[in-house]
């Protein structure tokens, strides 16, 4: 088995149907399975519908139309019934007299069957004597009933329409022999081919093996119209449809009573001769589902592929994203910190109009106080000792050198003048600061 393209659980499922229905050929049972989906399940449950006659599960309705059969001589195996009566019981001809009297009857039976076919053609234009088919698969179920009652040794019964089996046929790449039954002429042949040749237990089991088998009696009108579509005239007869370069065609033709032996003689070369055609399908749809199955995991392949340049594109622009809103963030932070030093620069302006101006020297309310910076400047200023705590922070707060933010301490002992709150309009004097009085200044941003 060629597994191209079957990964390891296809592979088990091919063997597992293989082991449970005894298929010899791998390749069909993996082109079974592959028309299924590979559900093992529906595969097996369908195998053995066809066995055991049923219709199949994947048939359609009974007014299915069934597609077209060409029935051209040319295009098949043809054994006339006068095939049979010109041979011995050993199989062998009569001789160059008997060879010479079948060839001069098999000319003029075809010559014949030509002659009445355009007959037929033409007065059918005139008349119509086709029968209207109202239950086509009770048709087929009696017939069926019928045919076990009398014969209950024979292949297994495709148990549906004429138009499902052909679709069935066509679906699973399998042979349809087709066998039409009448009680109304050549009685004695008919007879003895139900029971003694399509009885034997070896063409039981090679139909069974090789072909979906369906018959029906042609008194019935649906088995009276497919009798007309394959031109049946002498009974018993059996066709043989198969599958070959897409349409359906009858590759055998085998009419008369025949013994067990020759019939499966005959099925046998019809069957070697055109299951060529058969495979050359089941390559052509193996193909197909390949490049299906393959097609398939490409357009995966680039689905995935363009989910994850999807994701990629989308990761990406969630770092632009964010890395624009940390830009952003820091010229936010940038303009409020300018915008902040220029709102300080202004209040700073605004409060030096607030400064008390400076005392002369000589003025007895007078206090000299040195202001120590972070910097370590030092500068001194003059201030009324009835001057309030606030003035002197108005003051060290407009000085260029002075922080934005700060506080302002004594030296010792150690505390903070509060220019806050009630205490914010405390004279110098009743903060207790005396002349030369040394303060701190102390950066409350460092």
């Amino acid at each position: 088995m060629d597994q191209a393209g079957l990964t390891n659980e296809q592979t088990e499922k091919v063997l597992q149907f293989q082991d449970l229905t005894g298929i010899e050929d791998i390749n069909i049972c993996r082109d079974v399975l592959i028309r299924h989906q590979w559900d093992l399940e529906v595969a097996i449950q369908e195998q053995l519908n066809i066995r055991e006659g049923r219709p199949s599960m994947y048939a359609a309705s009974n007014d299915v139309r069934a597609p077209q059969v060409i029935n051209d001589r040319f295009l098949q195996h043809v054994f006339p019934a006068r095939m049979a009566s010109g041979r011995d019981g050993n199989g062998s001809s009569g001789g160059f007299t008997g060879f010479l009297g079948y060839f001069l009857k098999y000319v003029f039976q075809l010559c014949y069957d030509t002659f009445s076919s355009i007959i037929t053609a033409f007065l059918s234009v005139f008349r119509s004597d086709e029968r209207i088919v109202t239950d086509p698969l009770g048709d087929v179920m009696n017939f069926i009933q019928a045919y076990r009652e009398k014969y209950p040794q024979h292949p297994v019964f495709y148990q549906g329409t004429y138009a499902q089996a052909l679709n069935d046929a066509k679906q699973e790449l399998k042979f349809l022999l087709v066998y039409l039954h009448s009680d109304a002429s050549n009685v004695q042949d008919v007879q003895r081919f139900c029971s003694e040749t399509l009885s034997d237990h070896s063409v039981i089991d090679y139909i069974n093996r090789n072909m979906l088998f369906w018959g029906c009696d042609v008194s019935s009108p649906e088995g009276y119209r497919v009798s007309h579509s394959i031109n049946a005239r002498t009974y018993p007869v059996m066709v043989m449809i198969g599958l070959r370069v897409n349409k359906m065609i009858i590759v055998g033709r085998m009419e008369g009573h025949c013994p067990p032996e020759e019939l499966l003689r005959r099925l046998q070369v019809v069957f070697n001769d055109n299951e060529v055609w058969l495979n050359h399908a089941r390559a052509e749809r193996l193909e197909r589902s390949l490049t299906q199955s393959l097609r398939q995991q490409q357009d995966e392949a680039y689905e995935q592929s363009l989910r994850a340049d999807q994701e990629k594109e989308r990761k990406k622009q969630l770092e632009r994203e964010e890395l624009l809103r940390a830009q952003q963030a820091q010229e936010d932070e940038k303009r409020a910190e300018q915008q902040k030093k220029e709102d300080i620069a202004r209040l700073k302006i605004d409060m030096a109009s607030r400064v008390p101006s400076e005392p002369s020297q000589d003025s007895p309310d007078s206090i000299s106080v040195v202001f120590k910076l972070p910097s370590g400047e030092r500068i001194e200023r003059r201030f009324q000792s009835s001057s309030s705590l606030e003035d002197v922070y108005n003051y060290v707060f407009c000085h260029p050198s002075s922080p934005d933010t700060f506080e302002i301490t004594t030296n010792f002992p150690k505390r903070v003048l509060n220019t806050k709150d009630s205490q914010s309009s405390m004279t110098l004097k009743e903060a207790g600061l005396k002349n030369r009085e040394v303060l701190f200044v102390n950066d409350l941003d460092a």
